[in-house]
């Protein structure tokens, strides 16, 4: 069993840092390391945004497709003319992409070169516990492989996978092990919605670097990590033409959230969120996403002159005193010419499922010691233990989940494994339309805030886990089990 303290390290000097969305998190301080490189001396929009590159299968039979993966250190050029050393699927960095189909089965083959032990989740995915990336389910380093089976018994949605070692996860995602997981249905490709090269997905997230160009972590330390990524690259450009553009965003920071807009303040379409497309398009001026979190836009760049460069910023997290010219830019786009458009976005996108009648409820509450004397975090004030079942949940039961941020200062957010949810309720009032109407897997939860979701357990038996999706903050130990079992008799509400 991996020891807690074997990563956090006992009588590790503690800090009050401010955290994501301008909140108090511990942060906890690592080893001695070089001068932390000034983000205001990397240029920006001098590096072109790549579009993370589709894995192949190396087989294909009948239903099902085989993948093989390594994951290895690689260097990549995060920064305009350095080589950051990374841990990556393949070699890749921005993580690579699979592009799926429901219904259709994937086989994924990972051998574990690093140094660390691994456990890949496919976060979204409806799977079974054995290809679910259990936190302690672990790939053995410096060889070790495990196979993991994804059904695609569900329908579309932007998924993405990563570690989700315990105690690990934090640095080893920071590091850079993240893929996208494109999931598509009929549904989703009968629409007209740009397509091929013009549905672009964008990984976001934040980082610190020394003054060798190097990954620093430390954990908790979001007020330092001030360099923006988009798809691997600080502060990249992406040149577009003037058409509609579909951009799955997927915020695969640990600990930051985001607020994007565009620089002009112009309105676009936000299509989907976590599980897929929304019922009905949104006209929106912006998207928010905490860790874990995703957003699908349509942006029309045809209202705008050739030559004319927006930048997609960002006020999500931003404290008295950040550096907006570094954490408040993410990326700018360069209108270059005309194309060709027969896209478009419906005013009807799906229809989904209905939500059924719940039997059970059940409260959970989120919190962390703010004081910084301690590195802990709890669900229901016990902190996580791989052999304990937290919830025991009837196969099949419709439940409605009432989750409460109990800190003063801190954010979290929640993230359940196997399933997606209807977010019922914000803080007492009903939601019914916006950007958690549609199906979703993390909400976020500041300071006070609660949620009321309802989901259906069915699919698999087996053990999960539900978890802040601050990455920093399941280390220290907001996560739990729960068990979905068809003996399991339903408690009462």
């Amino acid at each position: 069993m991996i020891q807690r303290r074997t990563v956090l390290k006992a009588g590790a000097a503690v800090t009050g840092a401010l955290g994501s969305a301008g909140l108090l998190v511990p942060a906890v301080a690592g080893p001695a390391q070089a001068t932390d490189l000034d983000p205001s001396t990397v240029p920006q929009f001098q590096q072109a945004m790549p579009v993370p590159g589709v894995v192949q299968p190396v087989c294909d039979l009948g239903l099902t497709s085989y993948y093989d993966m390594t994951l290895q250190e690689a260097d990549a050029e995060i920064l305009p003319g350095r080589l950051t050393r990374v841990r990556t699927f393949n070699g890749s960095f921005p993580g690579p992409v699979i592009k799926a189909v429901s219904g259709r089965r994937v086989v994924v083959r990972q051998t574990n070169r690093l140094s660390v032990p691994t456990s890949i989740h496919l976060h979204g995915g409806h799977v079974p516990q054995s290809s679910d990336g259990s936190p302690m389910d672990v790939i053995t380093p410096g060889g070790g492989s495990k196979i993991y089976t994804y059904p695609n018994s569900q329908p579309h949605a932007n998924l993405w996978f990563h570690d989700h070692t315990h105690h690990q996860e934090s640095e080893t995602v920071y590091r850079g092990l993240t893929g996208l997981y494109l999931l598509t249905d009929d549904v989703e490709r009968n629409l007209n919605l740009p397509s091929g090269a013009y549905d672009v997905p964008i990984a976001l997230r934040d980082a610190r670097f020394d003054d060798s160009g190097q990954l620093v972590y430390t954990m908790g330390d979001f007020m330092k990590r001030q360099v923006l990524l988009a798809n691997g690259k600080a502060w990249p450009y992406f040149e577009v033409a003037a058409r509609k553009y579909r951009f799955r965003l997927f915020n695969t920071a640990n600990l930051r959230f985001f607020t994007l807009q565009l620089s002009d303040g112009s309105a676009f379409q936000q299509i989907g969120s976590d599980g897929g497309l929304l019922e009905k398009p949104l006209d929106v001026t912006s998207v928010s996403l905490s860790p874990g979190e995703r957003a699908d836009i349509v942006v029309d760049f045809s209202r705008y002159a050739v030559g004319t460069r927006l930048i997609l910023t960002n006020t999500g997290g931003l404290l008295p005193g950040d550096p907006v010219d570094q954490v408040g830019r993410v990326l700018q786009f360069r209108v270059t010419g005309a194309a060709r458009d027969t896209s478009s976005v419906p005013s009807t996108l799906r229809t989904l499922p209905a939500a059924g009648s719940a039997t059970v409820s059940r409260d959970f509450v989120l919190s962390m010691d703010e004081t910084g004397a301690t590195m802990d975090a709890f669900i229901n004030g016990k902190s996580y233990d791989m052999d304990r079942i937290d919830t025991e949940i009837k196969y099949g039961a419709t439940e409605i989940w009432t989750v409460r941020n109990a800190n003063i200062y801190t954010p979290h957010n929640f993230h359940i494994h196997l399933v997606q949810f209807r977010v019922l309720e914000r803080n007492g009032k009903p939601v019914t339309s916006g950007p958690e109407s549609g199906l979703k897997d993390t909400v976020p939860l500041l300071p006070g805030e609660t949620v009321k979701l309802q989901a259906t357990f069915t699919g698999y038996e087996g053990t999960y886990v539900y978890h802040c999706h601050m990455f920093d903050h399941a280390s220290m130990g907001m996560m739990a089990n729960f068990r979905v079992s068809k003996s399991t008799a339903a408690p009462a509400t």
